[in-house]
C-alpha cells in the first residue's frame, strides 16, 4: 500500500500588494506528471500547462487564500499558514486522507494531520511542487484580473511584486485598496501622497 503525502505551498509572500494563496495537493502514484518543479523556476506557459495537467491528475486538491485585509492584521507569516489551514481543510478528507502533510519552507499551519517543513521542498517533493504550481497560477490570475480595476499600477505585468514600475506608480497614485498596508513601502508611498498632496 502507498502512503499517501499532501503537499503544501504558498504564493505571494512577497508583493505589496493582492491576497496571499496557498494549495494542498494529494498526487495520485499511479498517474505521473512530468516536469513537476518549484513554480518560479517555470515559465507561466509551463505552469499553465501543468496546473491543468495536476488539477485532472491529482487525488485531491484544494486552493485557499487569505485576504489583504487578513494579511495587515495579523501579518504575512500568519495569514500564510492560515492560507495553508484553508488549502488543507478543504481536501476531501472522507475520500482522501494523507498520513502526513509536508509543507515548503520552515513553518508548518495548525492542522488535524501530521505535519513538517521541508527547506527547499517545492524543488524536493512532487506533491509541494504541485502544490506551488497551483498556489502560483491561481495568484497570478487574480491579480491579472485586478489590473482591469487598478491599471494605473501594472498588477498584470508585475503581479504585486515591488518592482521599479510599481514603486514609481505606488509613489505617484499613492496605495490602493489592494495594496498591504502593513508592508513599509505602502506606509511610505501613503505617507509621502499625504505629505505632498497633488497639485
Amino acid at each position: 500500500m502507498h502512503l499517501l503525502i499532501c503537499g503544501v505551498d504558498e504564493a505571494g509572500r512577497g508583493p505589496l500588494a493582492g491576497a496571499v494563496y496557498a494549495a494542498a495537493v494529494v498526487l495520485d502514484p499511479a498517474r505521473s506528471i512530468c516536469g513537476l518543479a518549484d513554480s518560479k523556476m517555470l515559465s507561466e506557459k509551463k505552469r499553465e500547462m501543468l496546473e491543468i495537467e495536476i488539477r485532472e491528475k491529482a487525488l485531491a486538491f484544494c486552493v485557499a487564500r487569505a485576504s489583504v485585509a487578513e494579511i495587515d492584521a495579523i501579518n504575512i507569516l500568519q495569514a500564510t499558514l492560515l492560507a495553508m489551514r484553508r488549502a488543507v481543510e478543504g481536501l476531501r478528507m472522507a475520500v482522501v486522507r494523507p498520513y502526513e502533510v509536508v509543507v515548503d519552507g520552515l513553518h508548518v499551519p495548525k492542522v488535524a494531520l501530521p505535519c513538517r517543513a521541508v527547506v527547499e521542498g517545492d524543488r524536493l517533493i512532487a506533491e509541494i511542487s504541485a502544490a506551488s504550481i497551483l498556489a502560483k497560477t491561481a495568484r497570478d490570475r487574480e491579480m491579472c484580473l485586478l489590473d482591469s480595476s487598478y491599471p494605473k499600477y501594472g498588477f498584470a505585468r508585475h503581479k504585486g511584486y515591488g518592482t521599479r514600475v510599481h514603486l514609481e506608480a505606488l509613489m505617484s497614485e499613492g496605495p490602493c485598496e489592494i495594496h498591504r498596508q502593513s508592508f513599509a513601502p505602502v506606509r511610505e508611498a501613503g505617507r509621502r501622497l499625504l505629505l505632498s498632496p497633488k497639485q
